[in-house]
């Protein structure tokens, strides 16, 4: 049964230390930080007996691949996570930064400098990665952290948050620097929402339903991390063994992320070239092609090809299906992407340098590519280390969100006796 006072409790606690962590010398977070990654390494047995009992119910609950594959830890990931919070350590510390320094002519002498948010509360679903990442990069802001994690991961959630925990009383340091909500109820993840007396900041991370309820129900600051139905377009003038190469990389690399690729836009003039080479290779991974009238004349020799319908364009699969609409320019392409697209990440294919040029300035998304795959819009591939999410909305943070989007500003003003008239 959820209980209220056990919630306001376990944010009155994370409130009340985060002045003490915004204290701490740099010196001191990254020291901590080797600690954690560590001791992550040290105590990984207990780690993937936890996951385990998680994979278990999760199966029996009838969990698909893709959640499962997001739900899934193994000896890499888990070393991942480690290096995730060791390149958290080698990054600058971005709090304390001069952003803008001037001197008004008054004499007034006016910093803008970087500092911490708060209290920084993360709701997530099946993603035990997650809670490493959240404590590094927000530990390293000098934010405090509360993680309410799916139950789905439950038992490896509380495994890695024991082991930094543990960390952090070793060092003598405040537990409450991290923050686990441990009830599953869907009650606990409503009150949450509800927290803004203690909590200045909620970032979702899951998928599209948990994303608008949080948005819907929040009083507390939002930050939308959004879901990806991520695009690629092969234009005219594209380099077609290179588009072959980019698409199989970003719809099959991983496809329970949200930067693989779900649609596929192909100019018709390179569709006949293009399609019965490019569902060969897609079918080494059994991909299924949802595809308008014209893709299903170029591949009706093809199996594993099946008619879209209009909500396959706007969807995001987290399988080995891709959708695929053809058309006549780049500007019907734009048009398409931008209905259809979550704001996440774009790409083109293209040698012209015109197109190039104008799919990048037209096309609304957070992260926009020209001959790359969508699957690098990552905070290790930008140099972030770890991230806390790919946002998808326009304020204050967009893309792959590391240290420097987790942190405020305020001014320091200094003066010799001015006053105002």
């Amino acid at each position: 049964m959820f209980d209220i006072n056990k919630m306001t409790n376990l944010c009155q606690n994370a409130a009340e230390v985060k002045y003490k962590l915004q204290t701490l010398e740099s010196s001191v977070k990254n020291e901590l930080l080797i600690a954690c990654a560590d001791a992550l390494i040290q105590n990984q047995d207990a780690i993937l007996k936890a996951n385990e009992s998680d994979l278990i119910n999760g199966q029996q609950k009838g969990m698909s691949q893709g959640l499962l594959d997001r739900l899934r830890l193994d000896e890499k990931r888990i070393s991942a996570m480690a290096e995730g919070i060791r390149q958290i350590a080698d990054l600058q510390d971005p709090i304390g930064e001069v952003m803008d320094s001037f001197e008004r002519p008054n004499g007034l002498k006016i910093c803008k400098v970087r500092v911490p948010i708060g209290v920084i509360g993360i709701i997530y679903e099946a993603r035990p990665n997650v809670t490493a990442d959240a404590f590094g990069l927000c530990f390293k802001t000098g934010n405090v952290v509360i993680l309410k994690g799916g139950s789905d991961a439950i038992y490896s959630n509380k495994a890695i948050v024991s082991v930094l925990q543990n960390v952090l009383e070793e060092h003598d340091l405040p537990e409450h620097f991290i923050n686990l909500i441990t009830d599953t109820d869907r009650e606990a993840t409503t009150a949450f929402m509800k927290m803004n007396d203690y909590v200045d900041l909620l970032i979702p991370r899951g998928g599209a339903g948990l994303i608008k309820s949080v948005v819907e129900n929040s009083t507390i600051p939002v930050i939308e991390t959004g879901t990806g139905n991520c695009h690629i377009y092969v234009d005219e003038d594209a380099d077609l063994d290179m588009a072959v190469s980019i698409i199989y990389n970003a719809k099959t690399q991983r496809i329970s992320v949200c930067n693989a690729c779900e649609s596929l836009v192909i100019h018709e003039k390179v569709k006949d070239a293009l399609l019965p080479r490019l569902a060969e290779k897609l079918s080494e991974k059994q991909v299924e092609i949802r595809g308008d009238k014209a893709v299903l004349e170029a591949l009706d020799s093809h199996d594993n090809v099946v008619e879209a319908t209009e909500e396959d364009f706007g969807k995001e699969y987290l399988d080995y299906i891709l959708s695929i609409k053809t058309v006549s320019s780049i500007e019907e392409a734009i048009s398409h992407i931008n209905r259809y697209n979550t704001g996440h990440s774009e790409a083109i294919i293209t040698q012209n340098e015109e197109h190039a040029q104008k799919f990048l300035q037209e096309v609304d998304a957070a992260c926009v590519y020209v001959n790359a795959s969508t699957r690098f819009t990552d905070g290790f591939e930008f140099g972030f280390g770890a991230e806390i999410g790919i946002s998808t909305q326009m304020l204050h943070a967009r893309g792959p969100m590391g240290l420097k989007e987790l942190t405020s500003y305020k001014y320091y003003i200094r003066g010799n006796g001015q006053i105002r008239s």
